[in-house]
C-alpha cells in the first residue's frame, strides 16, 4: 500500500454518531399523505374604452403572467408532479427511513445483473455472499474517511459483499444513511468534488470480509479500486470497494472512474476492478432510488 498522503483539508467538528444495534423489532414506518395545494382563480376584468399604450402594456403582462402560471399548473397536472416526487423534501425524508423499513434483499438483491457493466461493454453478475448487521460507523471506515464524513454524521450503515460469477473478484457495498439534512449533503457533495476526496487512496472505504466466505481475505491491504458517491436527493453517501478473491495484496489502488479508463495498465484496471465496484455501486444505487420512488408514490 502507498504512503498515507497528509490529508490536505481540516474536517469539520464531527457530528455525535448514532450508535448502537436497532431493537429486536423493526419498526414500521408509514408514509405521510402527501399535501396538496389549491388555489384562487385570479379575474382579470376587461378594459373599457380607449387605453393608455402604458396601460396597454401593463395589461398585457398581467395577461401573459396568468398565462404562464396557468400553463405551468396545468403542466404539473400533466406530467403528475407533486411534493413527493423524486428530489423533494417528501422523498428527501423517506429516503432516510429505508435503512429500517425495508427489507435487506430489497436494498442488497442475492443476485444482481450488470448489463454492460463489464469492461468494453461486458455483462456483469455479482452473488451476494454476507451481509453485515446494520451498525453504527465505528470502525467502519478509516480514520481521514470518517473525519472527512463526519459533517453529515452517521445515522446507520448497512452493508454487502458480493462476489463475481467466476469468484475471482470480491466487492464490498455500503450505504452510508447520514443525519443531514438536503443542504447538508449538499455542501458535502461540493467538498468531495472541490477536494477530490474520493480519489485519494487514504481516504478508500473499508471492506467487509466475512468469514468462511470468498471473501475472508479481504482486508484493507487487499483494496484495488473504490468509489464513492454523495447523493443530494437522498441523506446517503453510497460506496463500493473492489479486491481480489485470492486475498493477494494490492500495491497500487487505483480509484474506479482511473481503472475504468481504456488505457489504464495498472493491475486493477486490466482486472476490471473498477468495472466492479463501479457497476455494483450504480446498480444499488439505482434500486435505492427505485424504492424512494415506490414508497412516495400515491394510489392511483
Amino acid at each position: 500500500m502507498p504512503s498515507a498522503v497528509t490529508p490536505s483539508f481540516t474536517p469539520p467538528p464531527p457530528a455525535a454518531p448514532a450508535e448502537g444495534a436497532p431493537g429486536p423489532q423493526r419498526p414500521f414506518v408509514s408514509f405521510a399523505e402527501p399535501e396538496t395545494y389549491g388555489g384562487d382563480t385570479a379575474r382579470v376584468r376587461p378594459l373599457r374604452g380607449r387605453a393608455r399604450p402604458r396601460t396597454v402594456a401593463a395589461a398585457a403582462c398581467v395577461v401573459l403572467g396568468l398565462g404562464l402560471i396557468g400553463g405551468a399548473v396545468t403542466g404539473s397536472w400533466l406530467t403528475g408532479d407533486n411534493a413527493d416526487g423524486p428530489g423533494s423534501p417528501g422523498a428527501f425524508t423517506a429516503a432516510g427511513e429505508l435503512w429500517h423499513s425495508v427489507p435487506v434483499d430489497q436494498l442488497f438483491p442475492p443476485t444482481v445483473r450488470g448489463d454492460g457493466a463489464g469492461p468494453g461493454g461486458s455483462d456483469r453478475t455479482w452473488t451476494r455472499i454476507a451481509v453485515a448487521p446494520d451498525s453504527g460507523c465505528k470502525d467502519a471506515f478509516d480514520p481521514l474517511l470518517r473525519q472527512a464524513l463526519a459533517p453529515v454524521g452517521c445515522l446507520r450503515l448497512l452493508r454487502a459483499t458480493y462476489v463475481d460469477a467466476t469468484r475471482s473478484h470480491v466487492t464490498t457495498v455500503g450505504l452510508l444513511f447520514t443525519k443531514a439534512d438536503a443542504a447538508g449533503m449538499t455542501s458535502l457533495k461540493a467538498r468531495f468534488r472541490k477536494e477530490g476526496l474520493a480519489r485519494r487512496t487514504d481516504l478508500m472505504p473499508r471492506p467487509y470480509a466475512a468469514k468462511g466466505t470468498a471473501a475472508e481475505g479481504f482486508g484493507k491491504a487487499q483494496r484495488a479500486s473504490w468509489t464513492e458517491a454523495v447523493l443530494t436527493d437522498a441523506p446517503v453517501v453510497v460506496y463500493a470497494v473492489s479486491g481480489f478473491a485470492d486475498g493477494r495484496t494490492v500495491a497500487t489502488p487505483q480509484p474506479a472512474a482511473d481503472a475504468m479508463k481504456p488505457d489504464s495498465t495498472t493491475a486493477p484496471a486490466q482486472a476490471g476492478l473498477g468495472h466492479e465496484a463501479q457497476g455494483l455501486a450504480d446498480r444499488v444505487e439505482r434500486g435505492l432510488r427505485k424504492t424512494v420512488t415506490s414508497a412516495t408514490e400515491k394510489p392511483s
